[in-house]
């Protein structure tokens, strides 16, 4: 059943998106693994034959970068970090160039940052340029832009785990592969002999967090919290994901050959619209809002839209339009969604009934304060 299953999802994706680690792509000294990229190049080659839309989302710069600077650890100054990834950038494509060549195909490299997603514009924009790579029969190598991203202006996608669930998310009904260092996800430390690997997950549980235990590495940034937060992010949003191990030769043939490999996430609920992804995973909160637990069951339970009266606090600096996150009084994310009020607006008119919004603001051009249209669930 359970390799029917996997036969079905990866016959029927219409967008693969890969994403390699750098801990694959390298090798221990930090040098890039050259014979690595070959081989996962002329594997997603294959896939591209076959009439597969497939992207490639790869970590790698900075480690590569690592290697040619011949550092012993990760730099820890943000602009020591932007020089290495720009030093290592170049090798990592001109890698993937070549193998791509040689195979009769093309490589196109897209470096993106947060803001490039979090903008409504820009978010379609980068859609529309990676379809337009695709219909040229290329490969799109995407990787975040860690020249020039940075946290102290928040705009990291913090691990290309994110930034690989954020590019699937560009596309409905994706599938996701996650290729790593481990076989998948165990429900223990791998290192244990005592540990078993979890082949299907159907359901999201917040469980599944407490099973990571997370390898310590100094070439890369992520780890498996990181790739279930993403696999989360986009079997949410209706797409599949597979977390596998990208040391094992061929391991992307067995994925597609429908082998029970690797850890299968199921998509979760409906497919989401592209406007109802970008407001969940993708847009920048500006700000947050505190809802009590009427409302809280009010949006999970019956899809209401949010009201003044179910409001207890609300924290930021946004206006009306703006993107914003809604927290149970735990402060746990329930749902993001776009505010029909500015923060000073909402501060005046939380905990009261929609018929007194009028009276207290001198007009009332809407009920909500977060359209149910305009509102995603996120937990």
């Amino acid at each position: 059943m359970g390799d029917l299953l996997r036969q079905e999802i990866v016959q029927t994706a219409e967008v693969i998106v890969v994403k390699v680690g750098t801990n694959v792509l390298t090798h221990e000294d930090g040098l890039l693994n050259v014979n690595r990229i070959v081989e996962l190049a002329e594997d997603l080659w294959r896939l591209m034959l076959d009439g597969r839309k497939v992207i490639l989302v790869s970590s790698g710069a900075i480690g590569a970068g690592m290697g040619r600077l011949k550092l012993a650890k990760r730099p820890g100054e943000i602009p020591e970090l932007q020089a290495v990834a720009a030093i290592g950038q170049g090798k990592l494509m001109e890698a993937y160039g070549l193998a791509l060549e040689q195979l009769g195909g093309l490589a196109a490299q897209v470096l993106l940052t947060a803001d490039d997603l979090s903008n409504r514009t820009r978010y379609l924009n980068t859609r529309n340029a990676l379809r337009s790579i695709l219909r040229f029969y290329a490969l799109p190598i995407i990787n975040e832009n860690d020249t020039v991203s940075i946290e102290e202006l928040h705009t990291t996608f913090g691990d290309n785990d994110r930034l690989a669930a954020l590019v699937a998310n560009l596309f409905e009904s994706p599938l996701l592969v996650l290729l790593t260092d481990v076989d998948g996800l165990y429900d223990g430390d791998p290192a244990l002999k005592s540990s078993q690997m979890i082949p299907l997950v159907s359901r999201w549980s917040p469980s599944l967090m407490q099973m990571v235990a997370e390898k310590r590495s100094k070439r890369s940034k992520g780890g498996m919290s990181s790739k279930l937060k993403a696999a989360q992010m986009v079997t949410t949003s209706g797409g599949n994901v597979i977390i596998a191990n990208g040391d094992r030769p061929g391991i992307l043939t067995d994925i597609f050959s429908g082998q029970e490999t690797g850890t299968l996430f199921l998509a979760q609920g409906t497919r989401l619209s592209a406007r109802k992804r970008w407001i969940g995973f993708a847009g920048q909160v500006r700000g947050r809002i505190t809802i009590d637990d009427g409302a809280v069951q009010a949006l999970e339970k019956k899809g209401k839209s949010l009201l003044p009266i179910g409001i207890l606090d609300c924290q930021g600096a946004f206006n009306k339009g703006d993107l914003v996150s809604i927290v149970n009084q735990e402060g746990e994310e329930v749902a993001r969604g776009l505010s029909n009020y500015s923060l000073k607006e909402i501060t005046l008119i939380r905990g009261k009934k929609t018929r007194e919004i009028r009276e207290i603001l001198g007009h009332c051009p809407y009920q909500e304060i977060i359209h149910c249209d305009n509102l995603q669930l996120t937990n």
